[in-house]
């Protein structure tokens, strides 16, 4: 039974120079990068050559750039440390503004800062999933210490104005924070022309390993750290660095970095021919596209479908069964049974949200993959339907 992968906005498998750069950099000889030997230098250019190819494909400088322990770890150090920073400064810069569709490492933090006494303001989304750029204009004030807006939904791929609300964010101060996880390697990111001050990447969303991500921190940018202790990552995030997992990370940017458009076109291609498949099959009136229905207005190896009458619980089953994985939302909360907090803010009822499965694509999917599996879609659920 061949087995189908299309859940790679939970995690992408690793990409062979990845891993052949892990495995490089772990089989090396012992070495911290903070050692003055030659032991320790030799770990210093790993991180050094990976934080070059990582700048690189971002547009930022080397300096800009500080490594972390995954994507969360990132958007807690961005909220927290900016918030903080801002408030030190100047004791009205309060308000925190994000958005209703934000991943949970955003949205948590911000609730833990609005228990520290920040104003939080959480802004409401339209029915594709994208937040009104007037709603925040209105939010955001001279008050305001930090912004945070995700450049694409991880759950339907809807795109932000994040350029727009920046300049909002900008006029008054703010610090504009970007959760760009799902973004990198799918759409061009230059931050020497987006007003962003800080922005959140994790690698294992591009083909790196797990365990690894990074935060830009425009020069001049109020922010203070999250981790104390030791002078590591110009004493913005204490500890020793993950050399192996970071060498893998600059391997996987620098590959994704230079095929953007590559990869928009090919997994667009496959996500087309599972949504035709299925509308072949299934007939229009049987599933809804959650999200942008403008391929235009959304990432291109997303695509969050609820198909009338079968949960999503029941059909990801039996995926399962016949070596399909996708997901239900967010990785993060699949566990949970709350319907996703997403489709929910895009005013999907509960019973809908539990009928919706998301399906993420990747340079190893096929359309012959994507036609197998609108096949198998649609024989289970005929065979669900007659029950």
């Amino acid at each position: 039974m061949e087995r189908i992968y299309m859940d790679y906005a939970a995690t992408a498998p690793m990409l062979p120079e990845a891993l052949a750069a892990y495995v490089a950099a772990a089989g090396d000889a012992p070495g911290n990068p903070s050692s003055l030997h030659a032991f320790g230098r030799g770990a210093r250019s790993r991180v050094t050559e990976a934080r070059d190819a990582l700048s690189r494909a971002i547009g930022c400088r080397p300096d800009e750039l500080t490594f972390t322990g995954g994507g969360t770890e990132s958007d807690n150090a961005a909220l927290f440390g900016a918030a903080r920073a801002q408030r030190a400064k100047d004791p009205r810069r309060t308000g925190i503004v994000t958005t209703a569709v934000e991943h949970h490492a955003v949205l948590h933090a911000a609730e833990r800062l609005a228990a520290e006494g920040f104003a939080l303001t959480v802004l409401p989304v339209d029915r594709l999933g994208r937040v009104s750029v007037r709603d925040a204009e209105a939010a955001i004030d001279d008050s305001t210490a930090v912004v945070s807006v995700m450049y694409g939904n991880n759950e339907t791929g809807t795109l932000q104005p994040v350029a727009e609300i920046g300049e909002l964010a900008r006029r008054h101060d703010a610090v504009m924070h970007v959760d760009a996880v799902q973004a990198l390697g799918y759409v061009s990111i230059d931050v020497g022309a987006l007003p962003v001050d800080l922005l959140s990447l994790s690698a294992h969303k591009i083909g790196g390993p797990q365990g690894v991500g990074a935060l830009f921190v425009r020069a001049g940018t109020p922010w203070q750290p999250l981790l104390y202790g030791g002078s590591q990552e110009r004493r913005r995030r204490a500890g020793t660095e993950n050399v192996a997992g970071i060498a893998a990370f600059g391997a996987a940017a620098s590959l994704v970095s230079h095929a953007v458009e590559e990869r928009r076109e090919h997994v667009a291609s496959v996500r087309d021919a599972l949504l035709s498949g299925l509308l072949e099959r299934l007939g229009p009136n049987a599933l809804t596209v959650n999200g942008d229905p403008d391929p235009a207005g959304r990432l291109p190896h997303i695509l969050n479908i609820g198909i009338e009458g079968v949960s999503n619980e029941t059909l990801l089953m039996n995926l399962d069964l016949q070596g399909i994985a996708a997901s239900g939302g967010s990785a993060c909360t699949s566990g949970s049974l709350q319907p996703s907090h997403v489709l929910t803010a895009m005013g999907l009822s509960p019973h809908f949200c539990k009928n919706s499965v998301r399906f993420s694509f990747g340079m190893g999917n096929t359309i012959s993959q994507a036609d197998k599996t609108a096949e198998i879609i649609a024989t289970i659920v005929a065979r669900l339907r007659k029950r």
